[in-house]
């Protein structure tokens, strides 16, 4: 009796674990799909409570839990089965609902019949009928869903093939000789593989022999499984690129193909305009930087090198008269007559415009020299006939000694520098050997530039002051005008001119500008009470700064924070950017002015403009250009000019000043002329700030006697001039 009550326990819990797991089985995506993941999870843990207590409890006691769980596990059962037959309608559900439906009701019909003594009840469907009727269903619904398993497969195979065959890229499959086993219509299309059964065709007809070795070393061997191969030449000699991906997989490579000439021709196209000029087909400025920086790294005494840098003169004229049209076949034109001058170790490029860079690998200076004339002279030898019109074009060159720590961009602004030495001195071609003085000087400017980008500090700039002497009075003022010097690495002095086309260049001018006027008016106001005799103070602003409007609003922020100071400040501003812009320059003006500030024209006369403005624009003083002033005494014509300019400043109540003074000739004929203020090395150098404060006078620096008696004389005779008048205030 014990065995037969543990085999009985033992098939009921299986029985309820069987049940179970058909269930999960039969609607693994279904419960996926309607959620109530924690109902599957009860029906699971209950199977293990009815396992374990068929093992531990005995049979009375057993009943009562195998009918509590077998309840719980039917509620569960039902509610899941109601829910999937809502949600999705499965043709399972039903047949397994339809057998869940005859044992609970043979189930509950024996119950029925025990509690009632209904005897036809238990009759109509006993526990063997049931059985059979629900297995009959259970099998059904399995079929079902075996049936609906093989048609999803059916139809995921469909698409497969579907999209197997309509995909762009080749599909294929080689087994291990290299014939194909079989390929999709793309590949039939790009190899020109025809559809013709029974016929064997192996990869090699169509990529050669070396390929499928390629091929099967990585299919089989190589991490890396793709490869870009070339075809055969076909029929029509065309050779295309392909892209294959491979794997070897059960004794065949399964792979794709894919045409990428199109792209490696757009690719190689774009690698070509990179570094290329579509235009001319010369090397563009990235590609001959590029053949620069190779020749200087490969630099040697056994491999010298030399750069060339050309300029088409006047060449914006024809695009002017003609049109561009015209001046892109004279570019094209004048690249053809390079190119068939240089040899495989010269390299020539077009970094803009009318501008040409030649490399000389290999090639000593003289011998690049050489070459860069026979270029000039190619360019200029002929005519240029485009249509029916024939256009002569000269060109200028400068040629440089490349040097192994010279970078690219300073060999080719030294380059640069000679060709525009060439173009302003009309020699057509400028020699840099190594060690020029020219040369030297652009290196200097050029390590200027990285100074000025590194930041500028107290110790590399400072301020000199050089005296203006008043004509009328040398010893009563102590006027002067604030220049602007810079200590090099080395201590030395850098010029002016040097730091202000450096700064210019790289485009810190302003902040220049800036310190000096912002230091100028600090000192002024430390030792105002020192400058008694001082009526003004210049200072220097470049046309770049005056252009700039941060800057201008930032020196007027700065003049309202010294209005002490600003009464002895006069700026002077060259001509030529007076004139740039005459409203925005009259603007400025006036604002000077109702601060208190006087402004100066600077190198007056060197524009050659036109006079008519000055009655237009309301300055203080004009500095007669110092070109005039030098010669003037040796050239009558200097002396006409600067005889002019005093007048018309006269005239129009303007103070003049003499620049370049430097010999007592000079010095008398500006006082026969009238000039109001003379500076120059005759009077004073370039004093320093100190030197200034202890001076009396403007005429305190000169130790010459001769000279001293001389300024009494003419201080004199200005006095006895009809045209004297008030210093400027």
């Amino acid at each position: 009796m014990e065995w037969d009550a543990l085999v009985r326990k033992a098939t009921f819990a299986i029985y309820y674990v069987l049940t179970y797991s058909l269930f999960t089985q039969l609607f693994k995506k279904e419960l996926r799909l309607i959620g109530l993941r924690w109902m599957v999870m009860v029906l699971q843990w209950a199977g293990v409570v009815l396992c374990c207590a068929a093992i531990a409890l005995p049979y009375a006691h057993f009943i009562p839990v195998l009918w509590a769980v077998a309840a719980l596990g039917i509620v569960i059962v039902l509610v899941l089965l109601v829910r999937i037959l809502v949600l999705t309608r499965s043709r399972v559900a039903v047949w397994y609902s339809a057998s869940l439906a005859i044992v609970l009701f043979a189930t509950f019909s024996e119950v029925i019949a025990a509690a009632f003594n209904a005897r036809a009840l238990s009759s109509a469907l006993n526990s063997v009928t049931a059985a059979l009727f629900s297995s009959l269903m259970a099998a059904l619904a399995i079929a079902e869903q075996m049936r609906m398993e093989h048609k999803g497969k059916l139809e995921a195979q469909t698409e497969l093939r579907n999209a197997y065959d309509v995909t762009p890229v080749g599909l294929f499959t080689l087994n291990d000789q290299g014939v194909f086993v079989r390929g999709n219509a793309a590949l039939h299309t790009m190899l020109g593989i025809p559809n013709t059964e029974g016929r064997i065709f192996r990869w090699d007809q169509y990529f050669g022999q070396s390929t499928w070795r390629m091929l099967l070393d990585v299919a089989q061997h190589s991490d890396e499984s793709e490869l870009e191969i070339l075809s055969l030449p076909r029929d029509d000699g065309r050779i295309s690129r392909y892209l294959v991906k491979a794997i070897f997989s059960d004794g065949r490579i399964e792979g794709s193909l894919q045409d990428i000439t199109e792209r490696a021709r757009t690719m190689e196209q774009l690698r070509y305009l990179a570094e290329n000029d579509p235009l001319t087909g010369v090397s563009n400025r990235r590609g001959i930087e590029k053949s620069l920086g190779e020749a200087i790294r490969t630099l040697s005494d056994a491999r010298p090198a030399a750069l060339a840098y050309l300029d088409l003169d006047r060449f914006k004229l024809v695009n002017d008269l003609f049109g561009h049209a015209a001046g892109d076949e004279v570019l094209r034109q004048a690249c053809d007559r390079m190119r068939a001058r240089l040899s495989t170790e010269q390299s020539v490029g077009r970094t803009g415009g009318d501008e040409f860079i030649v490399v000389f690998r290999d090639a000593t200076i003289k011998e690049a020299a050489a070459v860069a004339r026979r270029l000039v002279d190619a360019i200029a030898g002929e005519p240029y006939q485009i249509g029916e019109r024939a256009f002569q074009v000269r060109a200028s060159a400068g040629v440089i000694e490349l040097t192994t720590d010279m970078r690219v961009p300073d060999a080719i602004s030294s380059a640069d520098r000679a060709c525009r030495e060439a173009k302003k001195s009309r020699r057509e071609l400028v020699v840099y050997e190594r060690g020029a003085a020219a040369f030297r000087e652009r290196l200097a400017e050029l390590r200027l530039i990285d100074a000025l980008d590194a930041g500028l500090t107290p110790n590399t700039l400072f301020l000199e002051m050089q005296p203006i002497m008043e004509m009328a009075s040398p010893g009563d003022s102590l006027n002067f005008e604030v220049l602007l010097r810079m200590r090099d690495s080395d201590g030395n002095i850098v010029p002016a001119s040097r730091i202000i086309s450096a700064a210019e260049e790289n485009g810190t001018i302003g902040m220049i500008d800036k310190w000096v006027l912002t230091n100028t008016l600090a000192w002024i106001d430390t030792h105002r009470d020192q400058l008694s005799k001082t009526r003004f103070v210049c200072v220097n602003l470049s046309g770049a700064s005056l252009n700039d409007e941060h800057f201008v609003r930032d020196i007027f922020a700065t003049l309202a924070a010294h209005e002490r100071s600003v009464g002895l400040l006069c700026i002077e501003i060259t001509e030529t950017v007076a004139l740039h812009d005459l409203d925005n320059t009259r603007r400025f003006v006036d604002r000077i002015h109702q601060l208190g500030g006087r402004i100066a024209l600077d190198d007056f006369g060197a524009g050659f403009s036109s006079f008519s403005y000055l009655k237009d624009l309301a300055v203080d003083a004009i500095k007669i250009d110092g070109a005039f002033v030098k010669s003037m005494a040796a050239h009558p014509a200097n002396l006409a000019i600067v005889e002019a300019i005093v007048a018309l400043a006269k005239n129009l109540g303007i103070r003049s000043v003499a620049e370049w003074v430097e010999d007592a000739a000079t010095l008398e004929a500006l006082s026969e002329l009238g000039v109001d203020y003379v500076q120059g090395f005759l009077i004073a150098r370039p004093q320093t700030p100190e030197a200034i404060l202890a001076a009396d006078s403007a005429a305190s620096f000169i130790r010459d006697p001769q000279l001293a008696t001389l300024l009494g004389e003419l201080e004199q005779s200005f006095y006895r001039s009809p045209g004297n008048r008030s210093a400027l205030h």
